[in-house]
């Protein structure tokens, strides 16, 4: 069974130094951007372009990090550093478990803005 999508004391942090409402704000903003980093690696990665590719990577990996998305933020940090090039030479698998970890993600943020 993997991990948690998000490591609670990291995000009770969050809250902690935040405040409630305003990590719920963060939260918000998160859900919407993330999908558009998301999308802007698959884009770079159509157009070769590894400079865009590293720089979502690491907007997303540093994001998560933040909100206790270790486990996304690993995925994202190993493809920053990997760079385009690595995507390119296993296809759109790592973007694809990406995106699926992200789904996880997603859904344990909305349930934790919400409670």
């Amino acid at each position: 069974m993997s991990a948690a999508p998000i490591d609670m004391p990291t995000f009770e942090e969050l809250k902690a130094t935040t405040g409630a409402e305003f990590a719920n704000e963060l939260v918000g903003t998160f859900l919407e951007e993330a999908p558009l980093m998301l999308n802007d690696m698959r884009t770079a990665l159509g157009a070769n372009d590894a400079d865009t590719f590293r720089r979502a990577a690491h907007s997303l990996k540093s994001n998560c990090n933040t909100f206790g998305a270790l486990a996304l933020g690993a995925q994202a940090r190993t493809l920053e550093l990997g760079g385009l090039s690595s995507v390119q030479q296993q296809g759109t698998r790592a973007l694809d478990d990406l995106e699926a970890e992200y789904a996880r993600v997603a859904a344990a943020l909305a349930a934790l803005r919400h409670a």
